[in-house]
């Protein structure tokens, strides 16, 4: 029996993915207008960013232990061995979740053979991680062997992104008012960066066209096997400049898979509409 891949929405997969490889997907919560929707379910992410455009500020909440529970018991009865991968633990409370209900299920269910693994990425870098796992779960690899490889992957995955609007990030707390004032005023487009599993800034650049030739620069720095790996791009409503980034990354590094995805509701909440974000391995794909 081949070992099942669980996953949270905030990989930022579309539903393409998730049917291909047999993913189940577990959604984080989005508030909008006083409604609940459940990510990349019951609301599209498109009508999130049309929602912020006007102003608005949606709320997000991380998967529910009871969601999780769920699922697992519904795995243990089977007797199938299943690889849970998580959101950061560093962004949000939902591999937290999982580890909860993973400790309930198997109390009353020893065997159940499941191993959670909080990725410490996000969007399509955590994305990255999911989609290997599901290969090599269809390669018929053990729940051991798809964690370790797959806790490579997500040590070695890069996070380079940068927003449209700083006012999104001082909403969400990870500017001051002032620096997304100035930075707007000056059109200053910052360039972060996910380590050790939560949101650090790295560079301030000024111009959009600046901020994508510098984000192949720092690919070149730190990216390795570069032609042959994966790359991901996930957007906040903008495949354009999406498509223009990946057009460059091909011509520069002659990569030949580029993979571009929407960001989620429950991610794209906290960056805005705009965003653009880049990921890649540091190190030798596996």
């Amino acid at each position: 029996m081949n070992v099942k891949i669980i996953t949270d929405s905030a990989c930022d997969l579309s539903k393409e993915h998730y049917e291909k490889y047999d993913i189940e997907m577990a959604p984080l919560t989005v508030q909008l207008d006083d409604q609940i929707y459940e990510d990349a379910k019951t609301i599209s992410a498109t009508t999130v960013y049309q929602a912020m455009r006007d102003g608005k500020a949606p709320k997000t909440s991380q998967v529910a232990p009871h969601t999780f529970k769920e699922i697992f018991e519904k795995y243990a009865q089977q007797k199938q061995p299943c690889v849970y991968l998580g959101f950061s633990s560093g962004l949000s409370g939902t591999y937290q979740s999982a580890k909860m209900a993973e400790q309930e299920v198997k109390e009353e269910y020893p065997d159940f053979e499941l191993e959670c693994l909080d990725t410490k990425c996000a969007s399509l870098g955590f994305g990255l991680v999911v989609i290997r796992a599901a290969q090599l779960a269809g390669e018929g690899a053990s729940v051991k062997g798809i964690v370790e490889v797959c806790s490579y992957h997500a040590s070695h995955m890069e996070h380079i992104f940068t927003v449209d609007d700083l006012e999104y990030l001082y909403r969400g707390g990870r500017v001051s008012k002032t620096a997304a004032f100035v930075g707007t005023l000056l059109k200053i487009k910052p360039l972060l960066h996910v380590e050790n599993g939560k949101l650090i800034p790295l560079e301030k650049i000024r111009g959009s066209k600046k901020v994508l030739k510098r984000m192949i620069e720092i690919m070149e720095e730190h990216g390795k096997d570069l032609t042959s790996q994966p790359i991901g791009i996930s957007h906040c409503d903008d495949l354009d400049t999406a498509n223009q980034l990946a057009d460059m990354i091909k011509q520069h590094f002659h990569t030949e898979n580029v993979v571009i995805e929407l960001v989620g509701s429950a991610v794209g909440a906290h960056a805005g509409p705009g965003t653009i974000a880049l990921f890649f391995l540091n190190n030798s794909y596996k």
